[in-house]
């Protein structure tokens, strides 16, 4: 069976090395089961993919991408904290906040970028519950924040 960053590799993909956190806190923690992410914003190569707001300089399709980089990076959170993405047993939550204008109504659709790329990562373990939340701003200017939970 592959693991998840075989399935990863076969769509062109790699779990990037865990970024430094922005502010005070820790990229992931785990709890007893669980490990806990981080709001993950869309960094590549230390800077963010693309700046704005969805509905306005960024399009739906450039924040599908942003929300696939940021569950990368919560991956590598993980990945970080437990040494190894097979330990995972199910994505659990996640969480995808996406900055847009106040007339944006395609959260959900941004968020599946996240939620698609989980799924194909790992398998009927990466299906998970998912809140899709319209806020006015993000870190940096980011479209996309997004945090997960797992269960190991």
């Amino acid at each position: 069976m592959a693991t998840p960053e075989e399935r990863l590799a076969a769509l062109g993909l790699e779990v990037p090395e865990v970024a430094a956190p922005v502010a005070a806190y820790v990229p992931a923690v785990r709890s007893g089961q669980h490990v806990f992410t981080s709001g993950q914003l869309p960094m590549r190569s230390g800077e963010l993919i693309v700046t704005g707001k969805v509905g306005g300089e960024v399009s739906a399709e450039e924040a599908f991408m942003c929300a696939q980089q940021c569950a990368l990076n919560a991956m590598a959170a993980v990945r970080a904290e437990l040494g190894d993405l097979a330990q995972v047993k199910r994505v659990v939550k996640v969480v995808v906040f996406v900055a847009s204008t106040p007339d944006f109504t395609g959260q959900p659709g941004v968020a599946n970028g996240a939620s698609e790329l989980l799924a194909q990562a790992f398998g009927d373990a990466g299906v998970h519950a998912r809140s899709a939340v319209g806020v006015p701003s993000l870190p940096l200017d980011s479209p996309v924040e997004v945090e997960i939970l797992v269960e190991v």
